[in-house]
């Protein structure tokens, strides 16, 4: 699956590949997060494998001390959190608001 997930990165040439997780798993989302992009870029055939641009994380709205892994994620792959969801509608993608996730971090 990520054989074929790599030839259709190179084929397309996308602007954008999104990594999308849910929060809920905390620390096992940054496991998924290094193995997908690991993935990426071994079962590429570029010289340069295109490999993630940004971060989708969904059931945001339910995390409380997991928010960490969500800074965790971003630090590990230099590539920041696009969207949250909050929902289950296009209208539910928000903005990662920072603020909120450092409150929650210094409960």
């Amino acid at each position: 699956l990520m054989r074929a997930l790599a030839k259709l990165i190179a084929v397309n040439a996308p602007d954008l590949v999104l990594f999308v997780g849910e929060a809920l798993v905390g620390n096992e989302a940054i496991d998924q997060l290094v193995k997908f992009n690991a993935a990426l870029a071994d079962h590429s055939s570029n010289e340069n494998p295109h490999t993630i641009d940004g971060i989708v994380l969904t059931k945001f709205d339910t995390i409380d001390d997991k928010v960490g892994s969500a800074i965790s994620m971003t630090y590990i792959s230099g590539q920041p959190i696009v969207f949250v969801g909050t929902g289950q509608t296009y209208p539910d993608l928000k903005s990662l608001d920072a603020k909120a996730v450092v409150a929650a971090l210094m409960k």
